[in-house]
């Protein structure tokens, strides 16, 4: 049924590629919300090493993910396979925030399609990667990409998509910090 792996492998990278959507789950240290995101885009995915992955953080209507991983760090990513064999598989690790005036970000960009709204890059670095059957998950099909969030940041200037995130994006559900003053203006460079 399930097994633990030691990295990712190949077989489990070509798992990941094919899939077209992915779950992060985050929560902060004590009481508070557990916040489970569903993510589309796969080519907001990367696998960089065989323990190291990370993902595009883009506009959204909250900041818990971010939030949480700056508070504790703690993350999980699942992938689930809706067709071909029966698999389920979970990245735990200690992710990080990694935000457009990072150094580390304009080799991280690198690695992805391209979208705007990009707040930051979540880094996480796998202490436990592990698959198990998924016998009870159904059959699905994948039609298309909804284009709607890349529109949306699209048809934002600057100044909308700044006073957006000052709005929306300063801190979680649970009054942790979440995007810094500085942090809100949208990366000039797109992924």
């Amino acid at each position: 049924m399930g097994k633990i792996h030691s990295k990712i492998s190949d077989r489990l990278r070509a798992f990941i590629e094919a899939q077209p959507v992915y779950f992060v789950a985050t929560a902060p240290e004590r009481g508070g919300h557990v916040n489970v995101s569903p993510k589309g885009y796969a080519d907001t995915f990367s696998v960089i090493d065989d323990t190291t992955v990370a993902y595009l953080d883009l506009d959204g209507s909250g900041v818990e993910t971010i939030s949480h991983v700056r508070q504790n760090g703690r993350v999980t990513i699942m992938f689930c396979a809706f067709s071909g064999p029966p698999n389920i598989l979970r990245l735990y690790g200690t992710g990080r925030v990694v935000v457009p005036d990072d150094p580390a970000f304009s080799e991280l960009i690198k690695r992805f399609g391209p979208h705007p709204g990009v707040r930051s890059i979540i880094v996480v670095d796998c202490d436990r990667i592990s698959d198990s059957c998924g016998f009870a998950v159904p059959f699905m099909s994948f039609e298309r990409d909804r284009p709607l969030l890349d529109e949306w940041a699209e048809r934002k200037d600057v100044q909308e998509r700044r006073a957006y995130r000052a709005k929306h994006n300063r801190e979680s559900i649970d009054g942790l910090a979440g995007l810094l003053p500085e942090e809100t203006d949208p990366a000039v460079r797109r992924s």
